[in-house]
């Protein structure tokens, strides 16, 4: 397992966690980080079932390093566009991650912070925990996170969030869709305990695939393009050998050879 200087990695039963690591800075991110968290998205193993990110310390994180942003105003236009597409790559690896990924977040969340959670398929967080889309207190905008804190909370959620920049906690965090549930802190483990519990009874090769359906059709194809693309989809997966081994597992009432 590659060593990071800005993340540590942990593996248990399939289930790969990657803890951003700068406790110090609440796990603000700077070029580091979001090269060496890029990198461990794109290379991710098959034998991983799914991937938590979460934060060491006190909180999730706190959005991007300022002290890595000082340099922005003496930068030209293209280094700074250099250095925010370090940015946009990360999240769509993140989203574009062929195993399901959920976000754990606890303590803040904040500015790009809400990229990194709202880019994972899930996201759980506890009651207590504080989120703020924070750009517009600072004279800047939500640029590159926005892709994906509007699929999940929709345009004009969007746009209370990001106009006021207000702070939120976990359950209003819920209310918005930003993340799909918050619960008391003492509870969080569990929580997320039962998602990988369900996740093991689903077939790797099929959430792959549903990752893939969900996507295209959310972004890319009108309906009558999908109308073909979900019939050939299905049509394959039916013939798979995870497919034919689902369902003779249900027709013969056992389980399927993936689920130990």
């Amino acid at each position: 397992m590659t060593n990071y200087q800005t993340l540590e990695l942990s593996t248990n039963q399939g289930v790969l966690t990657i803890w951003l690591n700068r406790p110090d800075l609440h796990n603000a991110f700077d070029e580091t980080m979001l090269r060496e968290l890029t990198e461990c998205m794109e290379t991710i193993d098959k034998s991983v079932l799914c991937v938590i990110l979460r934060g060491k310390g006190k909180s999730f994180c706190a959005g991007v390093d300022l002290n890595w942003m000082k340099s922005a105003p003496l930068n030209s236009y293209e280094q700074n566009y250099t250095e925010s597409l370090l940015l946009s790559k990360c999240f769509l690896s993140i989203y574009h991650c062929p195993r399901p990924t959920l976000a754990v977040v606890h303590g803040v969340a904040l500015g790009g912070a809400n990229g990194l959670l709202a880019a994972c398929d899930l996201a759980y967080c506890s009651d207590d925990a504080t989120f703020s889309l924070s750009e517009v207190k600072i004279g800047i905008v939500p640029a590159c996170i926005s892709p994906y804190v509007i699929k999940r909370v929709g345009e004009y959620g969007a746009k209370e969030l990001m106009l006021t920049g207000k702070r939120i906690k976990g359950k209003e965090a819920e209310y918005f869709r930003l993340v799909n549930k918050s619960v008391p802190s003492e509870n969080l483990e569990e929580t997320v305990g039962e998602v990988i519990s369900l996740l093991r009874t689903s077939g790797p090769n099929a959430m792959s695939q549903c990752k893939t359906l969900i996507h295209e059709v959310a972004n890319n194809l009108t309906l009558m393009e999908a109308y073909d693309y979900t019939a050939r989809m299905i049509a394959e997966i039916r013939a798979s050998a995870e497919g034919q081994e689902g369902m003779n597992a249900f027709l013969e009432k056992r389980k399927p050879n993936w689920v130990k």
